[in-house]
């Protein structure tokens, strides 16, 4: 919640950059703030003269008070609590199908890392997903506990609908709503209150199409998406516009995207990014990897130099495996100098 002593140090630029329904606010008692953006509101009522007070019947005092109440009654109404961010996400050990403890005490993740989760199908790396998802506190089948900048996360974020702690990208990612591109987007970022709807939907369909094989446009129906396209369309949204700072990724390999360009993206935003793999470039691309057997996390290993020097060799091989599969997509024949392209 704002405090009134709070609007002496903040700019108008900062409140509307912090607050964007702010611009409501001034709208409605016309007041004309585009040239103050780099002064407090309190500046800026103070540049009244006496006559515009009166001629105008201002009362400054009086709108240094509602400004406060409008900002919290809208935090309140959005059911948006302030808080600071998301440093460090902690996962504390517990137990794997047979009970016994897993090979580790505690796992700090920090913001901007990623940490790969590596084990044959079944062994339970949906299950660390979903533990973190729902921040499990010694309440879910492995006994596990997650902790949020060190501590006890808020109850909110285990059973509030309008989680945010969170936003989770699957394999299966299909559209039912007959909307164009363009039409989810707005709708995304009307729900987040965003004053630059334009601008911020030109960046997502951008990072879109820098990760997707195949280009799309905002007219484009959402329906019509193929998988690769969708994904590409879920990660730019996740990355942009979303304000959920733990990512988890649910087998990225198989999306039709740019796997490395995906995590920069989500990485440059400051999230942290889990992702459930079989892929050995992708593993390798992760700071850590966490391995599952049996239902529990058998250990975490830390990417040392060898191992990055061999996703050198992998993303080479990777690329001679794109241009194959582009030549194959052309109906071209496959050729030995793709092997060295």
């Amino acid at each position: 919640m704002i405090r009134k002593d709070m609007l002496n140090t903040l700019t108008i630029g900062e409140l509307e950059e912090k607050y964007p329904f702010i611009m409501s606010f001034f709208a409605d008692n016309k007041l004309d703030v585009d040239a103050y953006k780099a002064s407090t509101f309190k500046a800026y009522l103070d540049h009244f003269s006496e006559e515009d007070i009166e001629e105008w019947a201002i009362d400054t005092s009086k709108l240094m008070d509602d400004i406060v109440i409008y900002i919290n009654q809208m935090l309140t109404f959005l059911g948006i609590k302030e808080e600071k961010g998301v440093e460090s996400l902690t996962i504390l050990a517990g137990h794997d199908k047979s009970g016994n403890r897993e090979g580790f005490g505690e796992l700090v993740i920090h913001k901007s890392e990623i940490v790969s989760i590596v084990g044959p199908t079944g062994s339970g790396k949906s299950r660390l997903l979903a533990d973190i998802e729902w921040t499990a506190m010694n309440d879910t089948p492995t006994g596990r506990s997650i902790l949020i900048n060190g501590e006890e996360p808020d109850k909110k974020w285990r059973f509030s609908s309008g989680n945010k702690l969170v936003a989770q990208l699957s394999q299966n990612m299909n559209f039912v709503m007959d909307l164009t591109v363009n039409e989810f987007l707005e709708l995304h970022a009307k729900s987040r209150m965003v004053e630059n709807e334009e601008g911020v939907i030109k960046k997502i369909i951008e990072a879109a199409n820098h990760l997707a094989g195949e280009k799309f446009d905002l007219d484009t129906p959402i329906t019509s998406l193929s998988g690769g396209q969708s994904r590409a369309l879920m990660i730019a949204d996740t990355a942009i516009l979303s304000t959920s700072p733990i990512v988890l990724i649910d087998e990225i390999e198989n999306a039709g995207i740019d796997r490395k360009k995906a995590l920069n993206l989500l990485v440059s935003k400051e999230k942290i990014v889990l992702m459930a793999t079989h892929d050995p470039s992708l593993a390798l691309m992760a700071d850590k990897r966490i391995v599952i057997k049996n239902g529990g996390i058998y250990k975490v290993i830390e990417t040392g130099d060898e191992e990055k020097e061999m996703l050198i060799e992998l993303e080479k091989m990777d690329k001679v495996i794109k241009a194959m599969r582009s030549t194959l997509r052309t109906g071209d024949m496959i050729h030995e100098g793709l092997l060295h392209a």
